[in-house]
């Protein structure tokens, strides 16, 4: 058998789902790779890396990581020189093609650096931008390589100049910022640039508004606007095609009326589907810069990158929500193809198609897999046959969302957006891990032939646990017994309710560290059995998961994964400072449609297959106001808290659905995310709720809680200690087991707790490693349970008992939590403890504390924001935190976190 031959053997066994049950050379071939589960997430012995999502990391080629960053946009010199990167970063990062080698990192333009544009030449740099470069995409070079333009999403766009001669840290230098008028719609916001074009001549700058759904034509000569176009929502990526200008549109087209619409940031709304409510398409603006004229071109949803064919007559558009390419004719200015970013059409949810670039033959695309980890190599055949797919996968690092092609050395250039620390921050003999501690990276390929892309393709084919999401779709076996996780979605088991509380932003060791049971660190233990005496008493009864991970790392993607088990290529490339919203559903700002998994939520899934349902709090948004309307501001704690215990009615509680799809089956009176109510709030309107389930006699197949409050006010006067406010959150949840374990649905229950993200502390093991139970009769009471979980494997469990089927390829690939549960019942209720701290212990005065360094961190900490979730600059909140449980003498962890800055603090 020749070698090309063996090649294509290899990629057809390695996309084509079942291929392996009937063809040896796939069996022995991927036997070469076949490794143990790996034990926890991070670095393992073989050099790969496991992430909390079922994934695990093997980049081929040359990898650089480049800590503290999330590089989201990438570009190669004219000359192929030198590459640069961007995105959220502090600088722009110059590289190496040959070697990967960082030549240097180059601050940023002063916003006010901008020459005026009446033609003089006062082009001064006053101090250079430190706040950091945030852009979802937009990095290019002026066609003379002279000169590089970023997309900055704090309104401007970034110019740097460059040097002639060898590639050295002075070769590129910041020049100047060319603002962008404000978005009007629909009220005056900073523009949000995006993607870039530049007209052959080097004058014209075409920049992609996406806040105003508009394309900008800049005047590079004058450095001033010259007019623009109204093109779809959210206009993502621009090309130039003579005078056609091709403009994706991460939103579709702009609504019309009578179009069923709903919230997309910042003010501005999308089209929805009338199920789920989530974005339900993209397009593709096609703006005749000559006439004016303008066709729009329906695309899959969250159309994204372009790519121009060399022959300049076929547009591709990558449809980042639906896993497709859309090839459009620009003479006909129609969509003529549809090609498929995985192997099979019926595939779940999860190829994600972020960035594409043609190869040097002009058949060949290869494109950015974001969720895949890898660059999908396509055949292209843009004529009358239209037989183009899929050749083979790439393996790169966590989230690939931008690539380059390299003409001259054959390779390519990846920016991957996420990526964990391969090692510990150190000081003394201390060590750990922060969520924050970003590792973005760039891989540098070699373009494989076809031998080496087939077992490429097996290797990332691997990565992906795709053995298990197979598994995850077997049919259901007749005549099998209950079990309480069955082996196969669909067959039986005696737990008929499952209930599944959400809480807020801790890691393991900041509750568990205490504990010799389990792996942890005591040094790092902020909230020990003391203040969480029935976290603790729940897990000595019901089982110690110290092996589980939030698949999110703060509240904006953390809610997403705890909902939908998936984070959209919008979301990811939010963390671009979050410029649209923080869209983790629980406030007004927060609600945007674009954000939403296309597959849907947890409880679309829910109610698709008759699944009864009660939700608390989850995407709601909190409507609290005092009884009295001439009382003016936001009910504080005390208020609140006097009304829950019945000594005042001064406080009306209530919400509002964050999504329409929630409404259904969403109690109005109960609260969500709002850090004035106490959780006891939360856990009597539960109680009270039960009371009539259990007087029906019926209780919801599915419940989901928020229960918010363990993420504390730190310690802002007015506000509850965070001592009190875990204490809070203890009780309320000790109560709400308490009251189902006594209650007659408890024989056929099970209870999921984990944090929506575990953002706020520090962990020896993982910056994503967090609390959670599985509460149940049927749990092996006990145990310390050390099997590799995250937050999908929570959903897939859910979905498991239930009789759901996977919603995308990361539930469907999760490992359900088969190790947490016995088919011997011990239905021994639980009995709550009280709690050892006041719930209403209220943060002092800053004059009233003696000590000038927690003074100070009550008057910086009565300066934070609060209300909205996460607001809080993280680094600045966890001192807080450590010293408000450690006290001064024990120094603040300085190597837990990264010098960075925050993706939560923009508002």
């Amino acid at each position: 058998m020749n070698a090309k031959l063996t090649a294509l053997i290899l990629v057809f066994a390695a996309i084509s789902p079942g291929f392996g049950q009937i063809c040896p050379v796939r069996a022995a071939v991927a036997d070469e790779f076949a490794t143990s589960t790996p034990p926890m997430v991070g670095r393992q012995s073989d050099g790969s890396i496991q992430t909390p999502v079922n994934q695990r990391l093997t980049p081929a080629g040359i990898q650089v990581t480049l800590p503290g960053k999330r590089p989201q946009a990438i570009a190669l010199s004219p000359d192929a020189r030198f590459v640069v990167a961007s995105g959220k970063t502090s600088a722009l990062v110059i590289l190496d093609p040959d070697s990967g080698k960082q030549i240097g990192e180059v601050a940023f333009p002063a916003e006010n650096a901008s020459a005026p544009s009446t033609g003089n030449d006062e082009t001064n740099i006053l101090a250079p931008d430190r706040k950091g470069q945030l852009s979802y995409t937009g990095l290019i070079f002026s066609p003379d390589g002279k000169q590089i333009y970023l997309s900055n999403v704090n309104g401007s766009i970034k110019v740097f100049d460059v040097a002639d001669g060898p590639l050295k840290p002075s070769t590129v230098t910041p020049s100047f910022t060319i603002p962008l008028p404000p978005a009007n719609a629909p009220r005056r916001e900073a523009e949000i640039p995006s993607g870039l074009a530049i007209a052959p001549d080097g004058k014209t700058l075409l920049v992609c508004g996406n806040l105003s759904n508009t394309l900008i034509e800049i005047d590079l000569e004058e450095r001033k606007l010259r007019r623009s176009f109204d093109v779809g929502v959210a206009p993502y990526d621009v090309r130039l095609v003579g005078d056609l200008a091709v403009v994706s549109n991460w939103g579709g087209r702009q609504p019309q009326e009578g179009d069923l619409t709903g919230p997309a940031g910042k003010g501005t709304v999308v089209r929805v589907d009338p199920v789920r409510h989530i974005a339900s398409e993209g397009s593709v603006s096609l703006v005749n810069r000559k006439t004016g004229k303008i066709d729009e071109l329906v695309t899959g949803r969250h159309a994204s990158s372009l790519a121009i064919d060399p022959d300049q007559r076929f547009a591709i558009c990558a449809s980042a929500g639906e896993d497709h390419l859309s090839v459009i004719d620009l003479e006909s200015r129609k969509v003529v193809d549809k090609i498929w970013a995985k192997a099979n059409p019926a595939d779940l949810l999860g190829a994600t198609p972020t960035s594409m670039a043609f190869g040097n033959d002009g058949s060949t695309l290869y494109v950015t897999n974001g969720t895949q980890n890898a660059v999908a190599v396509f055949d292209l055949d843009l004529g009358d046959k239209g037989e183009s797919g899929i050749r083979g996968l790439i393996p790169v690092g966590w989230f690939p969302g931008a690539i380059a092609f390299d003409s001259v050395r054959n390779r390519l250039h990846v920016a991957n957006i996420k990526g964990l620390p391969t090692n510990p921050r150190r000081r003394g003999d201390a060590e750990g891990f922060n969520t924050h501690q970003y590792t973005g990276s760039i891989s540098i390929i070699d373009v494989p032939d076809a031998e080496q892309l087939a077992r490429y393709t097996l290797q990332a084919t691997k990565n992906l646990s795709d053995d298990l999401i197979a598994a995850s779709l077997r049919l259901p076996r007749k005549d099998q017994p209950p079990r309480p996780m069955p082996e196969r979605i669909g067959e039986p088991s005696p737990i008929k309710h499952v209930v599944y509380i959400i809480k807020e932003n801790r890691t393991y060791d900041q509750v568990f560290g205490d504990r010799p049971d389990g792996n942890g660190n005591a040094d790092l233990c902020l909230f020990g059995r003391n203040v969480t005496p029935n976290m603790h008493k729940l897990a000595d009864e019901f089982g110690l998961l110290d092996n589980t991970y939030c698949a999110g790392i703060l509240s904006a993607d953390g809610h997403n994964w705890s909902a939908s088990a998936f984070a959209t290529d919008y979301m990811e490339k939010s963390f671009a400072g979050f410029p649209r919203s923080y869209p983790d559903g629980m406030l007004e700002s927060d609600v945007d449609a674009l954000a939403y998994s296309p597959a849907g939520f947890l409880w679309d899934n829910a109610v698709a297959h008759g699944v009864t349902l009660r939700n608390y709090g989850e995407f709601m948004i909190p409507q609290v106001r005092y009884a009295d309307p001439t009382r003016k501001g936001s009910p504080d704690f005390m208020a609140c808290y006097r009304t829950w215990q019945g000594t005042s009615n001064e406080v009306i509680f209530g919400c509002k659905p964050g999504i329409e799809s929630v409404r259904d089956f969403s109690p109005a009176g109960y609260v969500g995310w709002n850090m004035s109510v106490p959780d006891g709030f939360r856990a009597d309107f539960i109680l009270n709720e039960l009371k009539d389930f259990t007087a029906k006699g019926t209780f919801p197949q599915l419940t989901i809680v928020c229960l918010p409050n363990d993420h504390t006010s730190g310690t802002s006067p007015g506000c509850p200690t965070p001592a009190a406010c875990m204490a809070d959150n203890d009780l309320a949840l000790g109560r709400i087991v308490e009251g189902l374990s006594h209650s007659p649905f408890w024989k056929q229950m099970a209870i999921f707790v984990i944090e929506d993200d575990p953002q706020a502390g520090w962990d020896h093991v993982s910056g994503y490693r967090t609390t959670a139970w599985c509460i149940s009769p049927w749990s092996k009471r006990g145990q310390t349970i050390g099997t590799l979980y995250n937050t999908t494997s929570v959903v897939r469990s859910i979905e498991q008992i239930l009789g759901l089927p996977p919603m995308n390829r990361f539930d469907a690939s999760a490992t359900p939590m088969f190790d947490c549960f016995t088919d011997r019942p011990d239905f021994t209720p639980y009995d709550a403890v009280p709690n050892n701290v006041p719930l209403d212990q209220m943060n002092p005065e800053p004059a009233a504390i003696r000590d000038p360094i927690l003074r100070r961190d009550a008057e910086v900490s009565a300066t934070l924001n609060f209300a909205q979730i996460d607001a809080a600059p993280e680094d600045v909140f966890n001192r807080i935190l450590w010293r408000s449980q450690k006290g001064t003498a024990i120094a603040y962890p300085e190597w837990a976190i990264d010098v960075v800055d925050d993706d939560d603090d923009d508002d």
